[in-house]
């Protein structure tokens, strides 16, 4: 099969949950065998169109920085057609771009399946470019049950959006070798919506307790968490261990006793999901932008929080659950499976191309033409 996917910024321009999530699809799909072409803005140094890194094709279609004109979605259709995918898969980032994708997919005669990671804003559900780009395509994959609801609240049919979980090396996890590092981690970009200082805030009112905890990750917000360590005078027990390898965030994770989620916005955890297989208890603050609940509505090693004395409660109930090395709840999740799930929803989407008339085509002749006056009005 081949597969396009399209988005303008890569992991290569810039690490995000989204295009890690590209990555990870696209690259798994090239061991499986599969012709996997990425459509995006060219990171790579040359005057050259393509460029093949870890069995994946990366083809530019503009050589712009990603954001900086409109040029992407107006040339993605033609770049499209020298692609000749049988499936088309786009991020939502760019709602002209979904439109651009859907123009290609009509021709091509090949479906769209838009990968929805992050959960629209606020206002866009009155802002109907975010309406189009969730109703046009032919199947929506979101990771979480709280991202496929904001979809479904764009307009999107609830049959037509899939929940699809990040995937995770369940066979890493179960090799990995513990570090005792600390007690409690906390793994996450440290941005305005971490919410560290919930955590921090209840770690200090159990001074009386014999805990240690790691912070691992990076971002614009970790020297006012750092003074707030300071501040709140934990910072002998309290260490920053800044962005990590995987192998070493694994280590960490087997040799501590409890993780703590609290970002107030997260389309799917996987540095939780990791520690969880780890053995980790989990402790988890509840937050409605937050798919984190998800994971451990049934498992009986969480705790699901939605108040400060909850939360230092819960902090206190893991710590005493007995040590875990690997929990076999989250073996589902290995990335292997989490594959064969997008490779159905490819074959599901084809098969509905399969069935559409020749009438219903010409008819889509008129909204690609309809589409294409909107791109540009749009852009």
């Amino acid at each position: 099969m081949r597969v396009a996917f399209v988005s303008e910024s890569v992991s290569q321009h810039r690490e995000t949950g989204a295009t890690r999530r590209i990555r990870r699809t696209a690259e798994g799909l090239a061991r499986r065998g599969h012709d996997v072409v990425v459509c995006c803005a060219q990171w790579w140094e040359g005057d050259h169109e393509a460029f093949e890194q870890d069995g994946v094709t990366y083809r530019a279609v503009t050589d712009e920085p990603p954001g900086e004109s409109g040029r992407f979605a107006v040339s993605l259709p033609t770049a499209l057609r020298a692609v000749d995918p049988d499936v088309i898969q786009t991020t939502a980032a760019v709602p002209g771009h979904v439109l651009a994708a859907k123009v290609a997919s009509l021709f091509l005669r090949a479906p769209l399946i838009v990968d929805w990671y992050e959960s629209p804003n606020a206002g866009d559900a009155d802002d109907p470019r975010w309406r189009l780009a969730a109703t046009v395509p032919d199947l929506v994959l979101a990771p979480s049950e709280t991202v496929r609801t904001r979809v479904r609240e764009l307009g999107a049919d609830g049959d037509a959006v899939r929940v699809v979980p990040n995937g995770i090396d369940v066979d890493a996890v179960r090799e990995a070798d513990p570090r005792a590092v600390a007690d409690v981690v906390y793994s996450r970009r440290l941005d305005r919506d971490a919410n560290l200082e919930s955590l921090l805030l209840a770690l200090a009112e159990l001074r009386d307790h014999d805990w240690s905890a790691l912070v691992i990750g990076d971002g614009p917000e970790r020297d006012v968490y750092e003074r707030q360590v300071r501040d709140l005078r934990i910072d002998d027990r309290v260490s920053f261990a800044g962005e990590q390898p995987l192998e070493n965030r694994l280590a960490a994770f087997k040799g501590a006793h409890v993780y703590a989620q609290n970002a107030r916005r997260e389309a799917f955890p996987t540095d939780m999901l990791r520690a969880l297989a780890c053995g980790c208890a989990g402790v988890v603050e509840y937050h409605v932008e937050s798919s984190a609940h998800e994971l451990v509505e049934q498992e009986e090693r969480a705790f699901r929080t939605t108040s400060e004395q909850e939360l230092t409660d819960a902090l206190v109930a893991a710590a005493e659950m007995e040590p875990m090395e690997f929990n076999g709840n989250f073996a589902e999740y290995d990335e292997d499976a989490v594959l064969e799930t997008y490779l159905d929803a490819y074959r599901d989407a084809e098969a509905r191309m399969s069935w559409v008339e020749p009438a219903a085509v010409a008819g889509g002749v008129l909204v690609v033409v309809a589409l294409v006056a909107l791109l540009v009005v749009l852009l």
